[in-house]
């Protein structure tokens, strides 16, 4: 099966995660959290390498490099589904709680019985927690907030852990015979359940999935659910003939169905997940893909990202849905960091990473100084990275341009003097601290960013962690204003816990022709892949190519920062 470097260091970190929930000896603990690290590093795909290539990657022993590759061969291991055997399955959506690390986790089931959120807060409501060693009141009142957070959301997975699911299930799943719909397919920021069009046999499937699931839920001919890795899998079956009907309907969103059903009515036909029926005539019509059912209905065909009832079927009335942008026109990303503050690869790596995906050209982005949990840097230091940029742009066909990503700090000014951003290529101004400061407060910090002269982005402009930190409250339309006054861009950010700005903020953004970027915040190799999610979120919010920064050509971009 093809196995990504992000899904064997996924799984070499959950397997750590576990054992130390289990409270196994720390050093197998650490190994494994040390082979995730250096897979996720690597450059090359680690299905590619032999054994002894893992163990000389540095950190990874025998043992662990055998695990790899049966990671590598299989899509997960003996051990860890032992683990997972053993352990509550619950206990992993206690991870997903801001400030909660495996230890706690272990602890608080270990000591307390606790293996859910509910149980969690059920044990806060009657004080058990800060009677814990090393809690009391405070950590008590973090965790509450934690994991009520983490309650609201508790239904949704981000994108990059729906992608995991889909990952693992494409090895039961036959090639070609089914489509990913729902949210997922619409390219929503968070997924509910999984839901799956598939054309094979029922019996077949069903027959391999209960070798997989966590817990059949119901298994039949049109329909089966399954619980696999803690989540919910929806699969409903049809025919190659019928397929686009049944892609629409459970594609979605649930608005905009509506107003699809309730236009189709006034023309007197009935469309549902099998097809169009005409009133008059009793016929049912079926479709072997979505456009052809567009068609029908005498409509162009609309992308699955507009479907929100978002105003999206009266464009394609008037023949007036944007041209949304795609991958061919996106020539580089826009916000990336180096070893020289808190990322893994070097600024050559970064150059190779580039060229490898075919890019034009990628922005160093490191962190300036006043950020010190990322080792940022300093005037000093940026002028020898300047330099050391140029060295490497000599030999590169990814060009890398010297930019900065500056804290905008609590009381409004920025990170570094104006005169080290002057010397830059591009600069992003972005915040990292205060961010519970009150609207006024916060929303005046980011609009004095988009008022300075060297700010060309403002990147992840309200700094939310989907399901662990909410946005700073920003006003948003004040923003929106600010930068279109000023010129400024304001980023997509395509870290699948963060997409900030989210799809509607784009939209508002893009109608007030403000230039979006879409940068990943990558620090290790893999995070690089993370664009995808920008761009479909760049698509969500009615993007064309001549919205993003992306697409211009490199000497075009540096005239537009300049």
């Amino acid at each position: 099966m093809e196995c990504t470097n992000r899904q064997v260091a996924e799984t070499l970190r959950l397997i750590g995660q576990l054992l130390e929930i289990r409270g196994d000896n720390p050093y197998r603990v650490r190994a494994f959290m040390n082979g995730a690290d250096a897979v996720d590093r690597l450059a090359r795909r680690v299905a590619d390498l032999s054994k002894d290539e893992v163990v000389a990657l540095g950190g990874v022993g025998e043992r662990l490099a055998a695990v790899v590759h049966e990671v590598c061969e299989t899509g997960t291991s003996a051990e860890l589904e032992a683990l997972r055997a053993e352990l509550p399955s619950s206990l992993l959506e206690l991870l997903r709680i801001e400030g909660v690390g495996p230890k706690t986790v272990g602890r608080l089931w270990r000591e307390l019985g606790v293996t859910s959120v509910p149980e969690l807060l059920a044990a806060i409501e009657k004080g058990r927690v800060r009677r814990l060693k090393g809690f009391g009141a405070k950590s008590e009142a973090e965790l509450r907030r934690g994991a009520e957070r983490f309650a609201a959301t508790v239904q949704r997975m981000n994108r990059s852990t729906a992608e995991s699911l889909i990952a693992g299930l494409a090895g039961v799943l036959a090639p070609g015979q089914y489509v990913v719909a729902g949210s997922f397919r619409r390219g929503t920021a968070t997924v509910g359940d999984l839901d799956i069009v598939c054309c094979e046999s029922p019996a077949d499937l069903n027959s391999r999935l209960r070798l997989v699931a966590d817990e059949v839920i119901e298994a039949g001919e049109r329909r089966t659910s399954i619980r696999y890795r803690g989540e919910r899998v929806d699969i409903r079956y049809t025919t190659p003939d019928a397929l686009g009907p049944m892609l629409l309907y459970l594609t979605g969103s649930k608005a905009f169905n509506i107003k699809l059903r309730d236009r189709a009515l006034l023309e007197g036909l009935r469309i549902n997940e099998y097809g169009i029926e005409d009133r008059a005539r009793a016929a049912l019509r079926t479709f072997p893909t979505e456009a052809a059912m567009f068609e029908a209905l005498d409509l162009p065909y609309i992308p699955p990202e507009l479907r929100e009832d978002a105003g999206e079927i009266e464009a394609a009335e008037h023949d007036r849905l944007p041209e949304l942008v795609t991958a061919d026109d996106l020539r580089g990303d826009l916000h990336v960091h180096s070893n020289w503050s808190d990322g893994t690869l070097t600024l050559a790596e970064l150059a190779a990473e580039g060229e490898r995906r075919g890019y034009e050209y990628l922005i160093v982005s490191d962190h300036s100084a006043t950020l010190k949990v990322a080792h940022g840097l300093s005037e000093r230091d940026l002028a020898e990275q300047r330099h050391t940029i140029e060295v490497i742009n000599r030999d590169s066909e990814c060009r890398l341009v010297a930019g900065i990503e500056v804290d905008i700090l609590s009381d409004g000014t920025l990170g570094l003097p104006d005169r080290a951003l002057a010397d830059l290529e591009l600069v992003i101004a972005s915040l990292h601290s205060g961010l519970r400061q009150d609207q006024d407060q916060v929303t005046r910090r980011v609009i004095a960013a988009c008022e300075n002269e060297h700010v060309d982005i403002i990147g992840h402009p309200t700094g939310r962690l989907i399901g662990r930190r909410e946005p700073a409250a920003v006003d948003l339309a004040r923003l929106i204003g600010a930068a279109a006054e000023h010129g400024t861009a304001l980023e997509i950010n395509a870290s699948p816990f963060r997409l900030d700005l989210a799809d509607t903020a784009v939209r508002a953004a893009r109608d007030r022709g403000v230039r979006l970027s879409v940068g990943t915040d990558a620090h290790r190799p893999g995070e690089l892949d993370n664009l995808r999610h920008g761009l479909v979120t760049a698509r969500r919010g009615w993007c064309t190519a001549a919205d993003l920064l992306n697409t211009l050509p490199l000497d075009r971009l540096l005239e537009w920062a300049a």
